[in-house]
């Protein structure tokens, strides 16, 4: 999956989840895409981050239903529902993360999704290396539902 932040003509910012780039400019070029506020069909992206996938593991997020039809140009998939993914299909390994996320890279460790905690200078090392994270706003464990 790959995240782009999204801007419409009108300065409108909002985000969309796509498979690749390629699904990006395929769906703009379209005109799949419009601006959730205005409805503007002029959009265009600005990178955010990117989360790689080994091709001999797929590891898909799957569809989660929604009550109400998505917003044209968006996946339907709410950042709640997002989060709740995340939390149930990776492994936490805390504060660990950034060591994890490198031997995972450098295929010194099984390759598997998982989440934890890093500094904002270990977040921009990690991807300064070319380690593919996505920062997420997870809340503490203690505040789960």
């Amino acid at each position: 999956m790959i995240v782009f932040e999204l801007v419409c003509a009108k300065h409108h910012r909002f985000e969309g989840w796509f498979a690749s780039g390629d699904d990006f400019e395929h769906q703009n070029a379209s005109g799949l895409l419009s601006c959730p506020a205005c409805g503007a069909a002029s959009v265009k992206k600005v990178p955010l981050a990117r989360v790689q996938r080994a091709k001999a593991e797929p590891n898909p997020v799957p569809a989660v239903p929604e009550s109400k039809a998505p917003a044209p140009g968006t996946t339907g998939i709410s950042l709640a529902a997002f989060i709740d993914h995340v939390l149930k299909s990776s492994e936490d390994v805390g504060d660990k993360f950034p060591e994890e996320a490198r031997k995972i890279h450098y295929e010194e460790a099984r390759r598997r999704s998982i989440r934890g905690v890093a500094s904002p200078q270990e977040t921009e090392e990690l991807l300064e290396e070319g380690i593919s994270i996505l920062p997420l706003p997870i809340p503490p464990k203690g505040d789960w539902h």
